[in-house]
């Protein structure tokens, strides 16, 4: 089974539901070529930077080949005359997609939209995206704390994500600590339209980060990183980052609000402060233990510095394979009669389900499934754990069939992708795993042995197998 359909993916023209984030210095062409070489999308990390570099890294895009990326910017942490110059670059350049975070600039926004430009806001919480929607965003990121870099929003992403897809109706995509092919599945389960991968595009040959933060993040497990303050000049107040455990974070270099500002390094003559939100780039010298080397919780799924490419579409199979079923064979169940003549009788005369009966009853085990998956997320997490990723594995097989049945469920709607008992019942789902599976196994009792199509019947058949090994 190929990963769902993706309506980010259609906005942004992309064909795989993969974002490179816009980190600041470290998404430049290189990187940003190479995650589009492999099908996703790429944003140039252009945060604070001069207009120049914008139109230096886009034409070098261009001259690639490239046509469909983005530039990511951050209204609230740049200077008012720098920000106007980087707007009117990429309206001037006719960038086709720009991205911002942190307080939504509306002004911003309103005169990217009317210059044709397609806009995507990062948003930490349910409000923030709907304001967003509201302002003409037209794809919404929601980042879970799991995150690595500046972190906007306080709630895990396995919460955070599903109440911002029932909130706004643009696509939204998920951020925060995802790095293998069982976090796709499952954010996409919960409604995103694809994920959001910095750190683990950081790790990659083509980031322009400098190999001591790479070289970190290969060694780092997933409680080596921190949510803290220490680093903050240059961004507004209260503006947490999570980083790698270091002498900074644990105090060892001193106050970090302290008055006097401390020079430790220098990147293209422009000195980096002791406490200062610059991570180290490949141009960065002086002391690049003590700068800010950004990481998510995912950080402990990195296994080697390889290409963007390569790590793509290796990230593509591992989601395909846990959606593919280890067994096509469809286990024999006697029903009234072999086909369903829907034009011809009624399902009540020949005893099966078709129709809309059929696909509201295949939404609601979707939406059932949906349920079964948030509680075994939250039954599979330690809430006073500071750092861990943002999706426990043992609920990838619930996402994976959360897809299947989605899949099921369009195809009997007739190519629908959302119903009324999906919304419904995802918003008011009860913590309890085991309710939902006595509640699965209920609903597919009544209703597999009157579905007509075998190989529908086969996979609600392996559905309900599943559930009864969970139990």
């Amino acid at each position: 089974m190929q990963l769902p359909h993706s309506p980010a993916c259609d906005l942004l023209g992309n064909a795989v539901p993969i974002v490179l984030a816009g980190m600041g210095g470290v998404a430049r062409s290189e990187l940003v070529a190479a995650v589009t070489d492999g099908g996703g999308f790429g944003f140039l990390g252009m945060v604070r930077e001069p207009a120049e570099l914008i139109e230096q890294e886009v034409e070098r895009l261009r001259q690639l080949g490239h046509h469909r990326f983005g530039v990511n910017i951050i209204p609230a942490a740049t200077n008012p005359m720098l920000l106007e110059h980087q707007v009117a670059a990429c309206i001037r350049l006719a960038v086709p997609v720009v991205g911002t975070f942190w307080d939504l600039d509306q002004r911003v926004t309103r005169r990217l939209r009317d210059a044709g430009i397609l806009v995507v806001h990062q948003v930490g919480s349910v409000d923030e995206a709907i304001e967003a929607a509201r302002a003409g965003v037209e794809i919404v990121i929601a980042q879970g704390r799991e995150a690595g870099g500046h972190v906007r929003g306080v709630r895990p992403l396995r919460d955070l994500l599903p109440d911002v897809v029932s909130a706004v109706k643009v696509p939204v995509l998920a951020a925060g600590g995802l790095a293998t092919g069982g976090d796709l599945v499952t954010a996409m389960a919960l409604g995103a339209a694809g994920i959001v991968c910095g750190t683990a595009l950081m790790a990659t040959e083509e980031a322009f980060a400098h190999a001591y933060h790479k070289q970190r993040l290969l060694a780092a497990e997933t409680d080596d990183t921190v949510l803290t303050s220490s680093f903050h000049i240059n961004w507004p107040a209260s503006a947490p980052v999570r980083v790698l455990k270091s002498a900074v974070t644990s105090g060892a270099r001193g106050d970090a609000y302290a008055p006097d500002k401390t020079v430790i390094g220098a990147d293209a003559g422009r000195p980096i402060y002791l406490f200062s939100t610059d991570s180290p780039l490949r141009s960065t010298t002086g002391d690049i233990e003590a700068m800010a080397l950004y990481a998510g919780t995912g950080v402990g799924h990195i296994a080697e510095i390889c290409g963007a490419g390569d790590w793509l579409r290796n990230i593509v199979a591992e989601a395909e394979n846990l959606l593919a079923l280890e067994s096509d064979v469809v286990e024999e169940i006697e029903a009234s009669s072999p086909v369903c003549y829907a034009n011809e009788m009624q399902g009540d005369y020949t005893g099966l389900i078709c129709g809309g009966e059929l696909a509201s009853e295949l939404w609601l085990l979707t939406a059932q499934m949906h349920a079964a998956l948030r509680a075994t997320l939250a039954l599979g997490t330690d809430t006073a754990a500071p750092s861990q990723p943002p999706f426990a594995p043992g609920a990838v097989p619930f996402a994976s069939w959360v897809l299947r049945l989605k899949k099921i469920a369009i195809s009997a709607s007739q190519g629908k992708s959302r119903h009324p008992i999906e919304l419904r019942l995802s918003q008011a789902a009860s913590a309890d795993p085991i309710l939902h599976h006595a509640l699965i196994l209920q609903g597919l009792g009544a209703l597999v042995p009157r579905v007509a199509a075998s190989e529908m019947q086969g996979r609600l058949v392996q559905l309900r197998n599943f559930i009864e090994s969970s139990a």
